[in-house]
């Protein structure tokens, strides 16, 4: 597995577009495949804000992606930034591709001198970021789902 930025594999587009709009579609019920290519086809530069990881597999298929968005959700504008979108297609879960994501992407944020990060997600998930370095932050209500805020400290360099 390598990690590359999305914009240079943008042959990928669609079809994670595809995937973030199912995965995450019930935070925001209007939001549609085109939008979220067009967002994707933004995320134009590597070692920004915004831009997206890619994890490739060694025939350059997609098995995962994160984002480091400035904004990730309109009701929780007094945090930032943030690691969004993790998604990891299925028959790649459990192989480590979205804790190296989530690794690269803080150190990602570090090197652009980012101190701290945010993400959230369902209680769920809790665990598995807090033992990936991650701390609880805030609760709060997005549309229909209860979610909580996580954040991170970000040292070192990408």
């Amino acid at each position: 597995m390598r990690i590359e930025w999305l914009r240079d594999h943008p042959r990928h587009i669609d079809a994670l577009a595809a995937a973030h709009v199912e995965a995450f579609g019930r935070l925001l019920p209007d939001w549609t495949v085109a939008q979220a290519a067009g967002e994707l086809r933004s995320h134009t530069q590597a070692r920004a804000i915004p831009t997206t990881l890619l994890a490739l597999d060694d025939a350059g298929d997609w098995l995962g992606s994160v984002s480091l968005l400035q904004e990730d959700h309109q009701d929780i504008r007094q945090y930032s930034p943030w690691l969004a979108s993790l998604c990891v297609r299925p028959e790649a879960r459990g192989r480590g591709v979205g804790a190296a994501l989530v690794a690269r992407c803080v150190a990602e944020a570090g090197a652009l001198g980012v101190r701290q990060l945010y993400l959230y997600c369902t209680p769920a998930l809790v665990a598995w970021y807090r033992g990936r370095g991650w701390r609880e932050h805030a609760q709060v209500t997005l549309g229909p789902l209860h979610v909580q805020v996580m954040a991170i400290g970000c040292t070192g360099e990408a």
